[in-house]
């Protein structure tokens, strides 16, 4: 029995699989954050930030260019802090003999048994693949473009802390730009044919992952809030679409004025946003919300934050993968 113990009363038992299946049965468990930015993070490809122009809402149909925030600028650093916890634990290993079963390289030598392995997935060319059964899809900032960058100079300093040395000036000066503070992005993380314990292993991912972007060691602070868990018979609203309803609410209440937008209010027009725009799905489900939501992450934080049951829980989810691992990728 798992020790991740979720009272049926919040989520009924038939939201979970027992096992991993082969084929996909249609357990879908939906994370649904608002991602809020706590320093300076950069979302960039080729040098520029991430952006894209779209409509304002959902009934707002005039364009506004957005921040993006590409899919592996989120499960990258997730899969990370997951992969950590699992070395730390002993589940897997890297560098120490690259010949034993548990080793597990990220994007270098997938060992195709571990929870990351099988939960995100991994593709080794013609070596074989497992499919990702975490789906992410790009974010967008709630607010603009021009309200939410901003941008800074950066300089390479002697060890004197200046920039000139023995007549030498250094040429290792320029601009760059990164997002401000109190951005939101949200996002939906969903889970496929979901377990008790690939579904703690993602949320426990999302809970501790803090760092986000290029220059992390530096910059790069993001706030994951779980404002609602959706468990349905098949997939919900896509980011843009909470997004956009999102603005919608806040343009109509006039809460977009406030420069940066309120923490409160994005969480509480996200909340009001998700019963409607599920009620236009087409799919059975259970929305968690409330004091029933509290009661679920506490289920799962109550083990993820003790070592011995974070050890013992490890120890079941790579149990579970290993043998979805024999019966299916190797079998």
């Amino acid at each position: 029995m798992s020790i991740i113990k979720i009272p049926q009363t919040i989520v009924p038992e038939t939201c979970f699989l027992d096992t991993i299946p082969k084929a996909p049965e249609g357990r879908y468990a939906h994370i649904v954050l608002i991602r809020e930015t706590e320093s300076y993070p950069v979302f960039q490809t080729d040098g520029t930030l991430n952006i894209a122009n779209v409509k304002r809402g959902v009934r707002q149909t005039i364009p506004l260019i957005r921040l993006a925030m590409f899919k592996r600028k989120q499960t990258s650093p997730e899969r990370l802090t997951g992969r950590e916890l699992l070395r730390r634990n002993g589940i897997t290993q890297n560098q120490d003999d690259k010949l034993e079963p548990k080793y597990c390289d990220y994007n270098e030598h997938f060992c195709q048994s571990c929870p990351d392995c099988v939960y995100y997935g991994f593709a080794i060319g013609d070596a074989g693949a497992e499919k990702s059964k975490v789906y992410v899809d790009t974010a967008y900032s709630v607010s603009g473009y021009d309200e939410s960058h901003q941008q800074f100079s950066f300089n390479a300093l002697f060890e004197k802390g200046n920039m000139s040395q023995d007549g030498r000036v250094r040429s290792s000066f320029g601009e760059q730009d990164h997002i401000v503070l109190q951005v939101y992005f949200p996002s939906v993380i969903t889970v496929k044919d979901v377990t008790s314990n690939s579904f703690a292993y993602v949320l426990n991912n999302l809970l501790r992952t803090k760092r986000y972007g290029a220059q992390t060691t530096r910059t790069g602070r993001l706030a994951n809030h779980v404002v609602g868990i959706v468990f349905a018979d098949g997939e919900i609203f896509s980011n843009l679409k909470l997004t956009q309803a999102i603005y919608d609410e806040l343009s109509e209440k006039e809460q977009l004025e406030i420069i940066p937008l309120e923490q409160k209010d994005v969480i509480a027009n996200a909340k009001a946003a998700i019963p409607q725009l599920l009620s236009k799905d087409g799919v059975i489900f259970n929305y968690i919300e409330g004091t029933e939501l509290d009661e679920l992450i506490n289920c799962v934080t109550s083990v993820t934050t003790d070592a011995d049951k974070l050890q013992k829980f490890l120890e079941e989810a790579n149990a579970e993968t290993s043998d979805y691992s024999e019966r299916v990728i190797q079998g």
